[in-house]
């Protein structure tokens, strides 16, 4: 089958930082789908493994978790799917990723895709729909409402990198299941209309002071004092900040990988840290692991219903290698509003 891997960490740069490379169709077996992939969303979590983790001398790494494809077989144990399923997923990051023609992933960590969106469109939604997902309700604890029935609550929301990938699925989700007030913040114009146009509330330049704008907009009477930070990036750089605008008990929950952070600043206001990776359930074959079938199955529907949008920025083409090194490139350099999405192989 056609793949896209490597051999070694290389910078993007480097022709053979990602390579088109000829691998063996894997085989599904216990609770397994096999999928054949048709759209793939690219995410900061690609890049990272590339440049930290190395393959083992003679073998290829594939990269990849977000994908759309139908499945074409099942392993013994499968019960939530069949053969001609549409299917979307992140997958799980210990194994090979969706940068592939054919992959295998447990079913309990696969949704059926929204009808209502195509391949591309759905690709973009799987991880960062987890992560926000879990950032929300499993860690900032915020009470879930039902979609078109909200009432509002006491609760005010900071996200920081809004208009990323993450920050574009958080905002629905907030707007859509929560009563919660979204301060979102952005700094070009094009991020801030992106995170307008989901739903935020206000928004605040990230480049500028956070505080006096957070205070400015209480002072106002536009909101409340913050209850709960969703931090996307840069948690170090802003987390004085997080300290300084949250009530007492509030709540932060961060995605990124900050070298480190002073955590006992939070002590004074008895602030709690929590820290969402979503791959933690597949990585270590959790209990629960079928929370995340459940929670995609949800957002399907969200997304069928007209509640829930895509969250697919740009389109770069066909599976490739040089395709998916510009969708590195985009990453890394930290520009990307939404998903960057790829579809199809040549």
């Amino acid at each position: 089958m056609k793949a896209v891997g490597y051999t070694e960490s290389l910078p993007i740069n480097d022709p053979n930082a990602l390579q088109d490379v000829e691998l063996p169709q894997p085989v599904a077996e216990g609770r397994d789908l096999l999928v054949r992939v048709r759209a793939i969303g690219v995410n900061p979590v690609d890049f990272k493994v590339r440049q930290r983790a190395a393959p083992e001398p003679g073998e290829v790494k594939v990269l990849g978790w977000d994908a759309v494809g139908e499945v074409v077989a099942t392993g013994e144990g499968v019960s939530l799917f069949k053969p001609g399923d549409q299917v979307y997923y992140a997958g799980d990051v210990t194994r090979q990723g969706s940068n592939a023609e054919y992959q295998t992933v447990d079913e309990r960590i696969v949704g059926r895709k929204p009808a209502s969106l195509n391949d591309a469109e759905a690709a973009a939604l799987p991880l960062t729909t987890i992560t926000a997902w879990e950032m929300l309700f499993d860690h900032l604890g915020l009470e879930q409402q039902t979609a078109g029935e909200i009432t509002p609550t006491n609760d005010v929301i900071l996200v920081v990198g809004a208009a990323g990938g993450v920050g574009s699925i958080l905002i629905q989700l907030a707007k859509n299941l929560t009563g919660a007030t979204v301060v979102a913040t952005a700094s070009r114009p094009e991020s801030r209309q992106w995170v307008e146009a989901l739903g935020a509330d206000f928004v605040v330049n990230h480049r500028e002071p956070l505080q006096a704008q957070i205070q400015q907009l209480v002072s106002e009477g536009k909101i409340a004092s913050i209850t709960h930070v969703a931090s996307l990036n840069a948690t170090d750089q802003y987390f004085d900040d997080y300290v300084a605008v949250l009530k007492p008990f509030g709540r932060i929950a961060m995605i990124d990988d900050p070298d480190s952070l002073d955590v006992m600043k939070i002590k004074p206001k008895s602030l709690s840290l929590h820290i969402e990776f979503m791959f933690a359930r597949s990585m270590h074959n959790a209990d629960d692991m079928k929370v995340q079938h459940d929670l995609l199955e949800k957002v399907a529907s969200l997304v069928d219903q007209g509640h829930i949008r895509t969250t697919a920025g740009k389109n770069l083409g066909v599976i490739n290698a040089h395709n998916l090194r510009s969708a590195h490139t985009e990453l890394e350099a930290g520009t990307a509003v939404g998903k960057i999405v790829l579809e199809g192989f040549e």
